[in-house]
């Protein structure tokens, strides 16, 4: 004869019922319910939710100001943007800031990603390296623009310095952490094989510390963009913010709002990018997160 208890919810990554008991036996029979992954349509429809909703609330606030220049409307920044393209040159000027922006964050990352590792795997290198790290850390680059000005003059030398180091930072901390917490019972298990060091930096220590690195590449492209719009205030005479100085001086609001969007644009294109690697190279994390 077999008696069943009641069904009970349980909060976590799994959902259990209460198990049938045999009462003859004492067999347990547990039973999973497992939770349906959400769609990822659903997803999809709430970022574009979210981004609708904010372009609602920017139309209603300059409807309400109605003064184009404190708050355009985005139609009007729109049509700004037709302007800019016919007139302006505006693909060859965002040319030139993706240029910038992309040399800056390569030799930042290359930089950081080396000096992390080099910082990760030795104590040496740790007590060579992480205090001037740390120091570059705690700059603001914007304090840097008059002396790299002085240094280099006002050709895109210092843009691309000036964003290189604020990229860099980013990239070592994780870098360096990543490598450091790698397990260690993993790499002695990997090194019982008979892997020589090379083959175990390869094929354990990098792969495992992969997720942190690629972390704190998505945090340096994002400030790559922020470097860029510092970067261009030294004496820009081409890029986005030689459009958005001119726009400044002349009171050109709209264009001011064109510039900003393109910046962002600039930053979510990069995040997409990252996105798709973290994707492509981290397959196997799909199995491991709960959401």
């Amino acid at each position: 004869m077999t008696s069943t208890l009641r069904t009970t919810e349980i909060d976590g990554p799994e959902t259990f019922a209460a198990p049938d008991i045999d009462a003859t036996t004492g067999l347990i029979s547990p039973r999973v319910k497992r939770k349906h992954r959400r769609s990822p349509l659903i997803g999809a429809s709430l970022r574009v939710l979210s981004i609708f909703a904010v372009f609602l609330f920017w139309w209603l606030e300059a409807r309400h100001l109605n003064n184009a220049n404190r708050l355009p409307t985005p139609m009007s920044v729109y049509h700004n943007f037709g302007y800019l393209f016919s007139k302006q040159d505006l693909w060859g000027q965002i040319g030139i800031s993706l240029g910038r922006s992309f040399k800056g964050l390569i030799i930042g990352a290359l930089l950081g990603f080396v000096l992390g590792a080099l910082a990760g795997l030795t104590a040496t290198g740790e007590s060579l390296i992480d205090s001037p790290m740390q120091l570059l850390r705690f700059t603001p680059f914007l304090a840097l623009i008059p002396l790299f000005i002085t240094w280099f003059g006002l050709g895109d030398k210092p843009k691309i310095i000036l964003i290189s180091l604020a990229c860099a930072t980013p990239v070592y901390l994780n870098t360096a952490t990543s490598v450091r917490n790698v397990d260690g019972r993993v790499v002695e298990a990997a090194r019982s094989f008979g892997l020589s060091k090379l083959r175990l930096l390869r094929e354990v220590t990098f792969p495992l510390a992969l997720p942190g690195i690629l972390t704190g590449l998505r945090y340096s492209m994002a400030i790559s963009v922020l470097a860029l719009v510092a970067a261009e205030q030294i004496n820009a005479n081409s890029g986005i913010g030689a459009l958005m100085l001119t726009a400044q001086g002349n009171l050109d609001t709209p264009t001011v709002f064109c510039c900003v969007v393109l910046y962002m644009a600039i930053g979510i294109c990069f995040d997409l990018i990252i996105r798709g690697i973290e994707a492509g190279s981290l397959r196997w994390r799909a199995g491991v997160a709960v959401r």
